[in-house]
């Protein structure tokens, strides 16, 4: 496998504004929306001491929404630098950074102005990983929570954290970083969110992000003692998985994929899955995009692909080091999946290629409480 070394980072690079408005225009995406893809793309240069952040960025051309992203800012051949809170693009003020968090696995946070909320539930330091995930690169202050009285201790902690102390407001509960390598413990886990949602009185429908669950007859125990549910299928990516994917992802192959999204309807819950857009070539992600798209109920969550070393660095798939590609890839799932009428929503994902239009359609929600 051949490593690309970061410095080609800087020789693809749009250097200027006027070149990624020129790239823009090309692919009849909005600036705003390129400028975003390009800063989940290359990183920011800045004199901050960590690898990765979350970071709220109000962009200088839509000041009236802020948007959240979570970015590695210790790329030193990013054209994107950060100093004194001001984002610059080769010297020009392209957004204001105004508030910068550590990327920690924190045992939840919320989203779309408290009505969404996405939940830690297993310790992300456990996790052997995928060859992509920064996860592994960070120091991690996660531990495992154990059941029951670990699920309303720290649903009474997000009370504190709620913007009105109010979790019944609550629409969306998803369960990220899981890490359960048996469908079983996956099921447990879930009948027990769902009994301690219930003694806090949400009623929200839980997503979970997972390769582990496959059975027709999990998602039949889900349906009757967890519904509503969505299944987020972790596909992230259609080729080279042994190499990339861990083993209880890599052990889905593409061919059994739709199958598992079939089972999940068959049991009557939603389904959808995850993407990283950078790691397939075009023909294949559209290929696989087409055989699932059949099988989904929510617009899939696609995320920029971020190398944040060398080595994911030569993990790309060819050409996905530019802009361009990503641009390319916005407009084939926009005609894929455009027909089925789903569209992204703003506070699904931090890395999306999607802000504020789809297929030149504004998306509803962008200027949302919820959008950042």
């Amino acid at each position: 496998m051949s490593v690309t070394p970061n410095a080609t980072l800087a020789n693809n690079a749009p250097i200027t504004v006027g070149q990624l408005e020129r790239c823009a225009i090309r692919h009849s995406v909005p600036v705003e929306d390129a400028l975003l893809i390009a800063v989940n793309l290359y990183g920011i240069s800045s004199d901050q001491d960590r690898r990765r952040a979350r970071l709220t960025v109000r962009l200088t051309r839509q000041p009236q929404v802020s948007w959240q992203v979570i970015v590695p800012l210790n790329a030193d051949v990013s054209p994107f630098k950060l100093h004194d809170g001001n984002l610059t693009l080769q010297g020009k003020l392209v957004a204001q950074v105004e508030r910068i968090d550590a990327d920690e696995a924190v045992g939840g946070y919320f989203r779309r102005g408290g009505r969404a909320a996405t939940l830690n539930p297993n310790a992300r330091s456990r996790c052997t990983g995928c060859a992509f995930c920064p996860n592994t690169l960070e120091a991690a202050a996660d531990p495992r929570l154990t059941e029951d009285r670990g699920l309303d201790e720290l649903l009474a902690a997000l009370v504190e954290q709620h913007p009105r102390r109010d979790l019944t407001e609550l629409r969306e509960v998803t369960v990220s970083t899981g890490c359960f390598e048996r469908e079983s413990s996956a099921v447990h886990h879930l009948l027990g969110l769902r009994a301690a949602l219930a003694r806090h009185g949400i009623s929200a429908r839980i997503g979970f992000l997972t390769s582990v669950i496959r059975s027709l007859d999990a998602f039949q125990e889900l349906a009757a003692g967890v519904a509503p549910f969505v299944l987020r299928l972790t596909a992230e990516c259609f080729t080279r998985r042994d190499l990339l994917l861990k083993a209880s992802k890599a052990e889905v192959s593409r061919a059994e994929m739709p199958g598992v999204l079939v089972r999940a309807r068959q049991a009557g819950l939603d389904a959808s899955y995850t993407y990283i857009v950078g790691l397939d070539p075009l023909t294949d992600l559209v290929a696989g995009i087409t055989e699932l798209g059949r099988h989904i109920t929510d617009f899939p969550n696609f995320q920029v692909y971020q190398a944040h070393n060398s080595i994911m660095a030569g993990l790309r798939s060819p050409g996905a080091i530019d802009l361009e590609f990503y641009l390319e890839a916005r407009r084939a799932i926009e005609a894929v999946i455009g027909p089925t009428g789903l569209r992204p929503a703003a506070w699904e994902c931090y890395r999306p290629l999607w802000y504020f239009t789809f297929d030149g359609e504004a998306l509803p929600d962008f200027s949302a409480p919820g959008a950042a």
